[in-house]
């Protein structure tokens, strides 16, 4: 299963962050009345994560395989130009078919948007957002068939 997937930039900005599964929580059970608390804490566990994820798959020599053991799960990941594709999912799971997922998210934008670039994803991030729900849900591959998944966003875009 799938806990997230992330889309930053060499500078560590994240450009997509899809969460799957919530992050494992250091407070549990610490909330006030209307649970903002809580919240925030959630948030900023994303935050830890995603700029610890970005330092280790940034720091990590090309010699090296694409796959690094995080905490209780997986990190597959691959970097195309400027940006990295960030897939965490559960120890059993097989990274090359992970890593196929991301390559298959790329093309998906790329055939989305022609040729994309960051720029598409930073002002379009809608469309990549329901992209992606096509692609994946609930932590969990939907559809593989890149023409499926464009056909069903074009419609929904139409409809708009």
């Amino acid at each position: 299963m799938i806990r997230f997937f992330l889309l930053q930039n060499r500078q560590g900005k994240t450009r997509l962050s899809k969460w799957y599964v919530p992050p494992p929580s250091s407070n549990a059970g610490t909330t006030n009345n209307n649970g903002n608390s809580n919240i925030n804490s959630e948030a900023a566990e994303k935050a830890r994560i995603e700029a610890e994820v970005h330092r280790l798959v940034t720091a990590r020599d090309k010699k090296y395989t694409n796959f690094i053991e995080y905490n209780s799960y997986k990190l597959i990941y691959r970097r195309y130009a400027g940006l990295f594709f960030t897939i965490a999912v559960d120890m059993h799971d097989n990274e090359l078919s992970y890593l196929e997922v991301v390559h298959l998210f790329v093309e998906l934008l790329d055939s989305f948007f022609s040729n994309v670039c960051e720029l598409d994803i930073v002002f379009n991030f809608n469309k990549v957002y329901s992209i992606l729900d096509e692609f994946m849900l609930a932590g969990e591959i939907e559809e593989t068939s890149k023409r499926e998944i464009l056909d069903r966003v074009k419609l929904l875009e139409k409809m708009e």
